[in-house]
């Protein structure tokens, strides 16, 4: 309908009226779709598929997680171990390189050449006399049967235990 009122042109549409049905009462606009639907109507009727995705799913996701987290953290307790071990490893190398250089130090001075070629080379200064004593040779513990020799061994016996 068109209504003229002077120069101005204006247009009235006319509206349904907002109004719901008895029967909607209570009923929410969104009912279509939050209300059950019946079984014999829905797409699938048996849950067991879905429900048996959501559980594969989660297994792979866990495996995915584990792959992602648990692998590298395990990885790195590794590296820490071994890393650990090393660290050891070169602070002995460096107490044994300091006790080197101790020694090449001492070496490098003319009293501990002198007592290094005493040691090492037998080393005789001028109004020495060099001594060697020989050790204690090895008594055989293997005796023959017999008198004289089983009161021997008896006494072998006891001074290598440490008796009195």
């Amino acid at each position: 309908m068109l209504a003229v009122s002077g120069e101005a042109r204006t247009t009235t549409l006319i509206r349904k009226s907002a109004e719901r049905p008895a029967s909607a009462a209570g009923r929410s606009r969104l009912g279509d779709y939050t209300r059950p639907i019946a079984r014999e109507q829905r797409i699938t009727r048996d849950r067991r598929p879905a429900i048996v995705f959501v559980v594969s799913a989660l297994v792979v996701a866990g495996a995915i997680g584990a792959a992602l987290f648990g692998l590298p953290v395990r990885t790195w307790f590794d590296q820490d171990r071994e890393l650990a071990a090393l660290d050891n490893e070169l602070d002995e190398m460096e107490s044994v390189n300091a006790e080197l250089q101790h020694e090449v130090d001492r070496l490098q001075t003319p009293d501990g050449v002198r007592v290094a070629a005493r040691e090492e080379l037998g080393l005789i200064e001028a109004n020495e006399q060099r001594e060697t004593i020989a050790g204690m040779p090895v008594v055989p513990a293997d005796l023959p049967d017999g008198w004289p020799y089983a009161a021997a061994e008896q006494i072998i016996t006891i001074r290598s235990t440490g008796a009195p």
